[in-house]
C-alpha cells in the first residue's frame, strides 16, 4: 500500500517494484529473524513454476546468512523478469501477516495465481503442492518417518539426520519432502497417501479441544492454582513496605508490540501478550515482555499468574509453572526437566510420571514463564542442544534450551527482562516481543489513589505531581510512582520544589526509611545520613559486590561477613525471599535500591583508588570482579545486564556528586574528595560524548549532516541531568555539530525528555529531533519544551500524545523562531488538535510542514484546520494521510489552499474522500503554481472526479504527479486515464 509519504516509490511495473522496494523487501522477510518466511515464499514459487529446482537450491545454499539469501532470493527473481517478480509479490502477500504489509506496496500483483495443470507424477506433486504439504507435515513429521521407515523406504541415520534439533518443525518437513523428492516416484506416493490421512494443523491452540484430561493432572492442576494464587494474593514487588492485596493496587502498564515491520505500535491487552496477535515468527515459543528497570515486568507477571489461578484468563493453558531467573541462580544442582518443573513450581501430590508424559504429550496446553532474564548470571548461549527432559543438566542449559525449543517444543514461554539486558542471540527464537511502558497519566492518578485510602491525601499527592512536571515526568514509571505515594509525607511536607532528579527522589525514600525507622518522638535532624552512616556503607557495600556478580539474593552468612546487623535489616531496604525455604535469604526491596546502595557506597567511601572507580564506572565496555570495581574487558557475546547496572548505578553516582547534595554528603565524605570524583564525573562524561560526537559519518553530497544516537547517549544524557550542571551540558553540546539528532526506538519516555531538554537547550544551531515510535506522552512532550527554540523540526511519530500535550506544544511553539517542522504520524489526535495548530498556522508565517497521518481528523477538525490555512503564507507540506476528513473536510481544505503560492505537497490518502472532494481540490490544482505532488490514494474517488483532476491539470504545468491508487475506478477507466494524462499514478 502506497500511503504518500514521500519516502516510498510505487511502480506499475513488478520488475521495478521488486528493485525500487529491495531494502523493504529485505527488511520484512529477515526483521523476524527466521528464516520461515523466506522459506514459505520459496515453496510458493517452486509450486507455482516461478523457480526451478536448481534457483531453490541457490538461494538456500548452505553457510549463508538470512539477509544474503533474502538478498539472492530477490536478485534472481529480477533477473528472471516481470512474470517471476509478478509471482514474487504475489507470494510475499500469500505470506505476510496484514501488519506487514501495510509498508510495502504490492502493486496489482497479489492476485491468486492461476490454477496449475494436475501433476502427472508423485514428485512433481510435491513441488506443486509443497506449501500445503509443509503445513500437513510439520506436526506429524515423526508418524511420517516411521511410516517410511516401516516400509523400508528411509533408513535411521536418514530420519535422524532430518530431525536434528538445530532444524524447526517447517524445516524438518521441508528436508523430509526434498529427500523423498530424491528417492523417486515410490516413496513420494507412499508420503502422499499418508498424507492424504492428515487434516491440515491450524494454530497450536486449537489442538487443545476435545482432549481427555487424566484425574492425576487435574488434580495437579488445582494444587497448582491453589499455590499460585496464595503467592499472588499480595503484591510482592517492594513487599515488606507494607501488605497490599494486588486486587487493590494493580494498576495497568501500557502493552504494546516491539518493533515490527509495520509502522504503527499496536496496543494490547494482558491476554493479547501471549496470544496469535502480532506474532513475527511463527516457529518460535518464547515471548519476551521487556520494559526498563521499574516498569513493572514482575507485577505484570504477578497479575497474569493470579488472573490465570482463578480462571478469567488464558484457560487454554491447562498448567502454568512460573518460574524466578533470581531463584534459577542459587540452584548449583544438575537437574532434568521434570525435576526442575516439580522442585521449583509445585510438588504432585500424585503419579509424576504420568503428569510429565501429558506435558510431553500436550506441550501446547502448557505455559512458563520466567521473571528476570537480565537477573540470570549467565548469558543466553544457543551452541550446547540439549533434547532429553528425563536427563539431567546444569540450569543455564535447562533454561536456553526451553527458551530456543530445543526442550518442549510447543510449550509457550514468557519471559522478562530489561530491553538493553536481552542478548541479540535470543532474538531469532522469539515469537515477539511485547514493551511494558509504564504508566499512562490516568494511571498514574489511578495508581495514587489506589495506594491512599484517604481521598485527600490522594488528590494533595496529585496536585503537588501536577506542579512539579519534572517528578510527574518520573512516575510514567511504576518504582517512582510507589516511592512518591511511600513518601508522600516528605513529598508534601518539603519546603522547596521538590525532588527533580532520580537522585533526588532515592534520597527521600533514604530519608523516609530511616525516620520511620528511628525511634518514635525523635524526628530526623540534618546530620541524619552521618547518623546513619555505618549503616548506609554496610549496604552499599553488599549492594557494589552483589552487582559485581549478578547476585540479587543474599545468604545471612554472606551479610554477616559484610558486617549487616539484624538492626540494619529491620531498616526495612533488605526484605527476606520467600522462594528460598531451607534458610533465611534477603534482597534488596527493588534491583534499583541496590543500584543505589552501590552508588552511595562509591560516593562515600574515601580512598586512594576511588577515582578510578569512579573512571571505570563509566566504562561501558567493561564489567566489574572486584569489590570496587576492578574491570577487565568484557566479550562481546556476554550479557549486557552487568552494563545496564552500573549505568544505573553510574547515574546515581553522578546524581549524589552533584553540587546541592555536597552538604548532605560532606557529613560522610571529606569535600576535597567528592570535588576529586565530580570532577571525574565530568571528565568520564565529557569523554564519552566527544567519542560519541567523533562517530558520526560524515553526510553524502547535499545531504545534512545527521546523528543517530546510540544506547550509551541517552545515558550520558542522563547523567548530565542527574548533576544537574548546566556548565558541563554547554560545554558538551559546543562539540555536537549535526543537523538532524535521530533517536527513534531508544526507549524515551517523559523522564528522558526531560534530561534531553536540559541538555539539548544548549545547542549552538536548531536542529531537527527525531523521536519517532518511543513513549513519550503529552508529560513528555511539555519536558521537552524548554529545548524547542533549538528545534527546526520535532518528529514525534507513535508517541500516544493526545490534544492536550498538542495544546502545551502550540503554546510554545508559536514564540520559537526556529521551530518550522512537526511530523506527529499514528498519536491519538482528534479534531481537538486542529483548533491549536490553526493558532500556529495563523501566527507563525514561517512554518513549513504539518504532517498529522494516521490519527482521528474528521471533516469537523478538517474545517477548523482550514481556517489557519487561509492565514498561512509559509507552509509547503500538509499530511493528512490515514484520518476521516471525507468530501465535506476536502472541501473545506480545498476552499482554504485555493489561494495558497506556497503548497508544495498534499496527502489526503485513505480518508474517504469522494467525486465531490475531488472536483474541490481540481480548483486548487488550477490555481496553484507550486504544488507537485497530490497524493489521494486508497479513497472512494469515481471517474467524475478523475475527469476532474484531468482537466485542472490541462491548466496546470508545475504539478509532476496525483496518486489515485485504490480508487473507485475500472481497469478499463485506469487505462483509458493512464493514456490520457501521465501525470496520474494508478
Amino acid at each position: 500500500m502506497c500511503h504518500g509519504d514521500g519516502d516510498e516509490v510505487c511502480r506499475m511495473s513488478a520488475q521495478q517494484l521488486v528493485l525500487r522496494q529491495r531494502a523493504e523487501l529485505v527488511r520484512t522477510l529477515c526483521c523476524g529473524g527466521t528464516s520461515e518466511p523466506l522459506e514459505s515464499v520459496l515453496d510458493l514459487l517452486l509450486s507455482w513454476g516461478a523457480f526451478v529446482w536448481e534457483d531453490y537450491l541457490n538461494v538456500c545454499g548452505p553457510g549463508k546468512t538470512l539477509c544474503s539469501r533474502t538478498r539472492e532470493l530477490l536478485d534472481l527473481t529480477y533477473s528472471k523478469g516481470d512474470s517471476a517478480c509478478s509471482s514474487l509479490l504475489t507470494a510475499f502477500s500469500h505470506v505476510l501477516p496484514d501488519a506487514q504489509k501495510n509498508n510495502l506496496n504490492l502493486g496489482a500483483f497479489c492476485a491468486v495465481q492461476n490454477a496449475q495443470e494436475t501433476p502427472l507424477c508423485a514428485t512433481l506433486t510435491l513441488l506443486s503442492d509443497r506449501r500445503v504439504l509443509v503445513a500437513k507435515l510439520r506436526n506429524c513429521v515423526t508418524e511420517a518417518l516411521d511410516v517410511l521407515v516401516q516400509k523400508g523406504l528411509l533408513t535411521s541415520p536418514e530420519c535422524e539426520e532430518i530431525q536434528l534439533p538445530v532444524y524447526t518443525a517447517s524445516q524438518q518437513a521441508r528436508r523430509l519432502l526434498d529427500l523423498v523428492k530424491f528417492k523417486g516416484e515410490g516413496v513420494a506416493t507412499v508420503l502422499l497417501q499418508f498424507l492424504q490421512k492428515i487434516q491440515i494443523t491450524a494454530l497450536p491452540h486449537a489442538t487443545n479441544e476435545k482432549c481427555i484430561i487424566p484425574a492425576s493432572v487435574t488434580d495437579y492442576q488445582k494444587k497448582l492454582c491453589s499455590s499460585i494464587s496464595a503467592q499472588s494474593h499480595f503484591l510482592s514487588t517492594y513487599s515488606g513496605t507494607g501488605k497490599f492485596s494486588l486486587d487493590d493496587i494493580y494498576t495497568e502498564g501500557l502493552l504494546e508490540l516491539g518493533q515490527t515491520c509495520s509502522n504503527t505500535l499496536v496496543s494490547l491487552s494482558l491476554e493479547d501478550v501471549v496470544g496469535a496477535v502480532g506474532t513475527l515468527n511463527v516457529e518460535a515459543d518464547t515471548v519476551l515482555v521487556s520494559g526498563e528497570a521499574g516498569s513493572g515486568k514482575s507485577t505484570f507477571l504477578q497479575r497474569l499468574h493470579q488472573l490465570w489461578a482463578r480462571k478469567t484468563v488464558l484457560q487454554n493453558y491447562l498448567l502454568l509453572f512460573p518460574f524466578s531467573c533470581r531463584k534459577l541462580n542459587t540452584e548449583h544442582r544438575e537437574l532434568s526437566l521434570k525435576e526442575l518443573l516439580f522442585l521449583h513450581c509445585c510438588w504432585p501430590d500424585g503419579d509424576q510420571n504420568e503428569l510429565f508424559q501429558f506435558l510431553l504429550d500436550h506441550p501446547h496446553m502448557v505455559l512458563f514463564t520466567f521473571d528476570g532474564l537480565d537477573e540470570f548470571k549467565q548469558t543466553f548461549a544457543d551452541d550446547q542442544r540439549h533434547c532429553c527432559p528425563t536427563q539431567p543438566a546444569k540450569i543455564p542449559i535447562l533454561f536456553f534450551n526451553l527458551l530456543q525449543g530445543s526442550l518442549l517444543k510447543g510449550v509457550r514461554k514468557l519471559v522478562t527482562s530489561r530491553t538493553e539486558a536481552v542478548p541479540f542471540t535470543l532474538r531469532p527464537y522469539l515469537c515477539k516481543e511485547v514493551l511494558l511502558k509504564g504508566f499512562s497519566p490516568d494511571g498514574i492518578d489511578c495508581f495514587v489513589k489506589k495506594h491512599h485510602s484517604d481521598p485527600g491525601v490522594a488528590s494533595r499527592v496529585l496536585e503537588s505531581l501536577q506542579s512539579n512536571t519534572a517528578l510527574l515526568g518520573l512516575c510514567h514509571i511504576p518504582v517512582f510512582c510507589w516511592i512518591v505515594s511511600k513518601c508522600y509525607k516528605e513529598l508534601l511536607g518539603s519546603s522547596n520544589t521538590g525532588p527533580q532528579t532520580i537522585t533526588d527522589v532515592y534520597l527521600m525514600v533514604l530519608q523516609h526509611f530511616f525516620h520511620h525507622r528511628t525511634s518514635k518522638g525523635k524526628g530526623l535532624g540534618k546530620s541524619w545520613v552521618q547518623e546513619h552512616c555505618r549503616t548506609i556503607m554496610a549496604l552499599g557495600k553488599l549492594a557494589l559486590q552483589g552487582l559485581e556478580h549478578s547476585h540479587y539474593i543474599f545468604s545471612e552468612t554472606e551479610m554477616q561477613n559484610i558486617g549487616i546487623t539484624e538492626e540494619d535489616i529491620g531498616k526495612g531496604f533488605l526484605i527476606q525471599n520467600q522462594n528460598i525455604l531451607d534458610s533465611k535469604h534477603y534482597e534488596f526491596l527493588h534491583l534499583t535500591i541496590q543500584c543505589f546502595f552501590a552508588a552511595l557506597f562509591i560516593t562515600l567511601h574515601n580512598d586512594s583508588n576511588d577515582i578510578h572507580t569512579v573512571a571505570k564506572l563509566f566504562q561501558t565496555q567493561c564489567r566489574s570482579t572486584g569489590c570496587l570495581g576492578i574491570c577487565q574487558a568484557r566479550k562481546c557475546d556476554e550479557p549486557g545486564t552487568e552494563t545496564s547496572n552500573f549505568q544505573i548505578t553510574s547515574m546515581f553516582v553522578s546524581g549524589l556528586l552533584s553540587q546541592c547534595h555536597h552538604s548532605l554528603l560532606v557529613q560522610c565524605c571529606p569535600i576535597q574528595a567528592l570535588h576529586k570524583k565530580c570532577k571525574q564525573v565530568v571528565k568520564c562524561v565529557s569523554k564519552g560524548m566527544h567519542n560519541h560526537f567523533k562517530s558520526i559519518p560524515r553526510p553524502v553530497k547535499d545531504e545534512k549532516k545527521s546523528m543517530h544516537a546510540m544506547p550509551d547517549f541517552v545515558w550520558l544524557v542522563k547523567c548530565i541531568y542527574e548533576m544537574q550542571d548546566s556548565e558541563l551540558a554547554k560545554n558538551v553540546m559546543a562539540r555536537l555539530e549535526a543537523d538532524h539528532l535521530k533517536l527513534t526506538y531508544c526507549n524515551i519516555g517523559p523522564l528522558e525528555c526531560t534530561a534531553l531538554a536540559f541538555v539539548l537547550q544548549h545547542l549552538k544551531g536548531p536542529v531537527g529531533l527525531q523521536l519517532d515510535s518511543n513513549s513519550v506522552g503529552d508529560v513528555g512532550v511539555e519536558q521537552l519544551l524548554p529545548c524547542l527554540h533549538v528545534c527546526h523540526s520535532l518528529y514525534l511519530r507513535n508517541n500516544n500524545i493526545t490534544d492536550e500535550g498538542i495544546a502545551k506544544l502550540v503554546q510554545k511553539g508559536v514564540h520559537c523562531e526556529a521551530f518550522k517542522k512537526i511530523a506527529l504520524f499514528n498519536n491519538k489526535l482528534t479534531d481537538g488538535c486542529t483548533q491549536h495548530f490553526s493558532y500556529l498556522l495563523k501566527t507563525k508565517q514561517n512554518f513549513l510542514s504539518l504532517r498529522l497521518g494516521n490519527n482521528n481528523i474528521t471533516a469537523a477538525g478538517a474545517e477548523q484546520l482550514a481556517e489557519g490555512l487561509r492565514g498561512s503564507t509559509s507552509l509547503q507540506f500538509l499530511g493528512l494521510w490515514g484520518n476521516k476528513v471525507a468530501d465535506a473536510g476536502a472541501e473545506a481544505l480545498a476552499h482554504a489552499l485555493e489561494d495558497s503560492r506556497t503548497l508544495e505537497w498534499l496527502s489526503l490518502v485513505d480518508n474517504g474522500v469522494g467525486s465531490v472532494g475531488a472536483r474541490a481540490l481540481a480548483r486548487v490544482i488550477q490555481n496553484s503554481t507550486t504544488l507537485k505532488e497530490l497524493w489521494l490514494n486508497n479513497n472512494c474517488i469515481t471517474r467524475t472526479g478523475v475527469q476532474y483532476l484531468v482537466q485542472a491539470l490541462e491548466k496546470n504545468s508545475s504539478v509532476t504527479s496525483i496518486w489515485l491508487r485504490g480508487n473507485s475506478l475500472s481497469k478499463e477507466e485506469v487505462e483509458e486515464f493512464s493514456t490520457r494524462e501521465s501525470r496520474l499514478t494508478f
